[in-house]
């Protein structure tokens, strides 16, 4: 019996078509890597990158047998959620409200000074940063201490997580005063007048017409961000290379050192499972927290052509 190929549906076409490149790029670069990770992390890899056994070991130490984990964990919780909540989030909406008052000119001017560190090379931030808190007389903050008559002091070393809070969150933060800026300039303008003949000042403006107006944006950069500090650690490593000892430490960095610098490759494979299974948690916490679901609904009444 022959079976007629029924070809496919305009529909179908201009799907595989569009979505086609988008899905082998992440089944290659995404699914591919976490599968091979997976397979890694059940067994005894080393240095030398030979396998001789499938074990569960490296799950068991993860959960219960590394002292320095549970450390470990905490940092990356004070990291992530001052960054989180000082700058990418609350820093970036303060920029975004104060140039969207200003005159657009200015306004724009202050938004790419603002972006010029996240246009810059990671090596030339953190350098930058690193002549910033430099405990010797030449280091920028201590010039400008002995200036004002007081004494040298070291960040780096009385405090470390300052430092790294600071360096990722000024450039952290540019990302959400972009989102938070575009939000807020596609706030119907009427609005604003209503608010203003009603008698409301610009506090209670802020509160009650822009905040409920951007809401989705600001669940969008709050998820965004806080999964992106939990996996990045580039600017902590070139800073102060996760210490001193391991006080800025973070998992994602954690798991580089051990893999990396330590040779634990299967190790450092069951750290970054559990990286990717905290990130899933976390993220599915947010969603259902923020009600993004009620947020990405398509509206009750729309204009059909």
């Amino acid at each position: 019996m022959a079976f007629a190929i029924r070809p496919l549906s305009r529909s179908t076409a201009d799907r595989v078509l569009f979505l086609g490149p988008a899905v082998a790029l992440l089944a290659m670069f995404f699914l591919v890597p976490a599968i091979i990770d997976v397979a890694i992390a059940f067994t005894d890899m080393g240095r030398n990158l030979r396998v001789s056994e499938y074990t569960t070991q490296n799950v068991a130490r993860m959960l219960g047998g590394d002292s320095r984990l549970t450390g470990i964990m905490a940092v990356t919780l004070t990291y992530v959620l001052a960054t989180l909540a000082i700058f990418n989030v609350g820093y970036g909406l303060l920029l975004a409200l104060l140039t969207t008052a200003l005159p657009d000119r200015a306004g724009a001017f202050f938004r790419a000074v603002w972006i010029l560190p996240r246009m810059s090379p990671s090596v030339v931030y953190a350098l930058l940063w690193t002549w910033v808190v430099a405990p010797t007389e030449y280091g920028l903050l201590n010039q400008v201490l002995a200036g004002l008559g007081f004494p040298a002091v070291d960040p780096k070393s009385n405090a470390p997580m300052l430092v790294i809070v600071l360096a990722n969150g000024f450039i952290g933060a540019s990302f959400g005063m972009i989102i938070f800026t575009s939000a807020i300039r596609s706030i119907p303008e009427h609005l604003f007048h209503a608010a203003r003949v009603d008698g409301a000042g610009e506090l209670a403006i802020v509160r009650h017409v822009t905040l409920p107006a951007i809401r989705w944006q600001l669940s969008f950069v709050t998820i965004y961000q806080a999964l992106s500090l939990m996996v990045s650690f580039e600017y902590i490593w070139l800073i102060t290379n996760g210490g001193p000892f391991f006080d800025t430490t973070v998992y994602a960095l954690y798991v580089y050192r051990r893999a990396f610098e330590n040779g634990q490759y299967a190790y450092g494979a069951a750290l970054a499972l559990g990286l990717v299974v905290v990130g899933m948690i976390m993220a599915m916490v947010m969603w259902r927290f923020f009600d993004m679901r009620a947020l990405l609904q398509r509206p009750r009444i729309e204009a059909r052509r």
